[in-house]
């Protein structure tokens, strides 16, 4: 189940969340530190790692999941974001070159076919970069911050999802390795923290980061299952039927 929006949104807010907001996102471009031309779609709950990326890639846009709502980004500018099921993005085949997935996979109750439909929008040769609460951190223990929800992952299974859904792992990378305290003293020291932990007590990371690529050759490409919407139907004319069926069964 994916956490609600607002939740996400007021999280990055806070003290705790602008560190966590600085820390992922010098990590995230420590990998991806050239997007110059290419396009890049934010998937989840992602715009607060998007920004960086604006001036410099042809195209920037964000999908979130349905499950989750909607919030408008960027703030007082031009809306650049949607709302979509996550297994049925609103793109086409091969028409974008770089997805950052962040607070969503692991709400998903259809992750397979949340990376099935990432595959089928990713160019040839596109990278897809997975940012995923750590199964063995203390920050996946603790509902105070958004990756204290869902389904945490360790690498192996990350890597192994991945490669069920034919993309190839590149590189693993981590980061989050302050503990999620949001005591002020205590976040004015996670930067000095992050890079002592990092090699360190690298089991400490409350996110685990993957990079990976499309597999292009000697994959078959599957559409995602479309799941068949429940019809809507007035609440007076459900009632009604409903208590036609009971009357019937007595």
């Amino acid at each position: 189940m994916f956490q609600d929006v607002v939740d996400l949104r007021d999280f990055y807010q806070t003290p705790l969340g602008a560190v966590t907001r600085q820390l992922l996102r010098a990590r995230i471009r420590e990998l991806w530190p050239d997007v110059r031309g290419q396009s890049v779609l934010g998937l989840g709950f992602a715009t607060p790692y998007l920004r960086q990326f604006r001036g410099e890639a042809e195209r920037v846009l964000a999908i979130m999941p349905a499950g989750q709502g909607v919030v408008h980004w960027p703030y007082n500018e031009p809306n650049l974001t949607t709302l979509a099921d996550e297994t049925e993005l609103p793109l086409q085949d091969y028409s974008v070159d770089r997805i950052l997935m962040v607070h969503g996979l692991e709400g998903s109750d259809h992750p397979g076919d949340m990376l099935r439909e990432a595959w089928r929008v990713l160019a040839g040769g596109g990278r897809l970069l997975l940012v995923v609460p750590n199964r063995r951190s203390l920050w996946a223990q603790l509902e105070r911050s958004p990756f204290g929800f869902g389904q945490p992952y360790s690498a192996g299974q990350l890597s192994r999802l991945l490669r069920n859904h034919s993309f190839t792992p590149l590189r693993t990378a981590r980061c989050l390795f302050f503990l999620p305290f949001r005591n002020r003293s205590w976040l004015r020291a996670a930067p000095g923290w992050e890079k002592f932990a990092r090699h360190a007590m690298p089991g400490l990371a409350g996110a685990i980061i993957i990079e990976a690529t499309k597999q292009v050759y000697g994959a078959m490409p599957v559409k995602s299952r479309r799941r068949r919407l429940p019809a809507m139907v007035p609440v007076t004319t459900a009632a009604t039927r409903g208590l036609s069926r009971d009357a019937s069964s007595e």
